[in-house]
């Protein structure tokens, strides 16, 4: 009797186009499927915003800072046979950042909110502290009743979202139409300092607390829930990701931009690169702003897909430093906020197209808390706030002008940078939208601002049956676990789709 012939389906191709968190995480998932994955990098190195500069004491991150919401990247690990703690060195922070302000006040958040209740006391009295616990039970309860129906879903149904809200009729002042974060935690806090602090997690995703729609108050609570810090920076999770890909049999070509994406049929087919080589795919992932796609430079027939793109306002874009320095003499944890003396100036500033005279400063002092050791030498990346070049054009003076105003900033809080800041040290507005094609900058995909903003972000899947989109610029949204979730609902829907049968 003759035995069955297990029947040998050919392996599906699978091309990623951008090794961002996205991407990385698309390729790793489908390769641990089955598929045969190629990905393709315009740059040298996986992680897309994740990036270094070279420095003489290590390689200075210069990208994301914050590793949140940890579950999901212990569950991408776990979904693969891995365990995240094999991989990476993660400790974590017992303060998510310490705050100042130029009238000397500095304040701790804590990760124990019962410790921040405490500091909110000695710093700003009892009065602050009670209304800190209400809005944290109040954003925490807005975080859960968004975080299935919204984050974790494809394409997020109202009818579900209400029903999650019906729950909890506490988050309903938040949802109010019109009504801004600014406004909503001047409702919540009299401490001007606390608006201003709270305020500032709109920048998170690209937004201004004057235009960011109240329900932005929830993105505070992806910190709440824990900070971590990786040795050797986020961009040790990039190349993690990396590794277990490349072990599942993933090939990655970088230093080649993907110059076309064809189509046959009503489908895409092939990704063509600047060398003239061409390589043929059963499905696409495009891990880039989809504004690229709307302007047409990956090919004129795929202009269509985001078309409502192309002149959706941007997000926020930043002025970003990287530099070594020797011992400053400051009492720096590994994240650090040196606000603004005036509550929202910045922000007014950046609406009119300038840069702020008067900006905040997201510090990170990545060899704090990482290391026992006292460095000699210590490397940092400095954050402020700027226009994105949809609103403000670039001009030879920019560099001067941020040095002008960093230097300052420096002086008034007493931090003795040893450094002279170069124009190596710098990315501006205009070096982000040359390394990231048609963002204008922007580091967060379109703006956040407005009520409907969240449900109008791309979605993962396209009007073309076998091409999907993936990263901070699409569904559900800016930063590294947003990403990765974007990668994970685009794989979900991608085996689900009979365009891989």
């Amino acid at each position: 009797m003759a035995k069955d012939v297990p029947i040998m389906r050919k392996r599906k191709k699978i091309a990623v186009v951008g090794a961002g968190i996205g991407g990385l995480v698309s390729a790793l998932k489908l390769a641990h499927e089955g598929f045969e994955v190629k990905v393709f990098e315009r740059s040298e190195y996986p992680g897309g915003k994740i990036r270094t500069l070279e420095a003489n004491s290590g390689p200075i991150n210069i990208g994301p800072t914050v590793l949140t919401m940890l579950p999901i990247f212990q569950n991408l690990f776990r979904e693969v046979g891995e365990d995240i703690f094999d991989h990476l060195e993660l400790k974590e922070q017992n303060i998510l950042a310490r705050h100042w302000w130029s009238d000397g006040t500095e304040f701790d958040l804590f990760t124990n909110k019962n410790k921040t209740f405490d500091e909110i006391r000695n710093v700003f009295g009892s009065n602050a502290a009670n209304q800190y616990m209400e809005f944290f039970h109040t954003t925490e309860k807005m975080f859960t009743c968004f975080e299935k129906p919204v984050m974790k879903t494809v394409s997020p149904a109202p009818i579900e979202i209400l029903k999650e809200i019906c729950k909890t009729p506490t988050v309903i002042p938040a949802l109010f139409p019109f009504r801004t974060l600014d406004k909503y935690l001047k409702s919540k806090f009299s401490e001007p300092k606390l608006q201003q602090l709270f305020g500032r997690y709109a920048t998170y995703v690209g937004g201004s607390p004057l235009n960011s729609p109240a329900l932005m108050a929830l993105v505070w609570q992806a910190e709440a829930k824990g900070v971590w810090t990786v040795k050797g920076g986020i961009s040790s999770v990039a190349k993690a990701i990396e590794r277990l890909a490349e072990d599942r049999g993933v090939e990655f070509i970088y230093g080649h931009r993907v110059i076309e994406i064809q189509q046959s049929k009503h489908l895409v087919n092939k990704v063509c690169l600047d060398d003239g080589t061409n390589y043929e795919a059963d499905a696409i992932i495009f891990n880039g702003d989809p504004r690229a796609l709307a302007l047409g430079l990956l090919g004129e027939g795929l202009r269509k897909v985001t078309k409502k793109t192309r002149n959706t306002p941007r997000s926020l874009s930043a002025n970003v430093w990287g530099f070594e320095s020797k011992h400053v003499n400051k009492n720096l944890v590994h994240h650090n906020v040196f606000f603004s003396d005036e509550v929202n100036s910045e922000f007014y500033e950046i609406q009119e197209g300038k840069i702020p005279k008067d900006p905040t400063l997201y510090i990170c002092a990545q060899d704090r808390d990482v290391s026992n050791e006292k460095q000699r030498t210590e490397r940092f990346e400095i954050i402020l706030n700027a226009p994105p070049l949809s609103k403000r054009k670039p001009n030879k003076e920019d560099f001067e002008i941020c040095k002008s105003v960093t230097l300052e900033r420096f002086k008034n809080f007493g931090l003795n940078f040893q450094v002279e800041l170069e124009r190596k040290n710098l990315t501006t507005p205009k070096d982000f939208n040359n390394l990231f094609p048609a963002t204008e900058g922007s580091l967060y995909g379109q703006s956040p601002h407005g009520m409907m903003a969240t449900f109008q972000r791309p979605k993962c899947v396209t009007s073309i049956n076998n091409l999907f989109l993936v990263g901070g610029g699409v569904h559900p949204g800016a930063g590294v676990p947003m990403a990765t979730l974007s990668a994970l609902l685009a794989v979900e829907e991608m085996i689900k789709s009979q365009i891989l049968i």
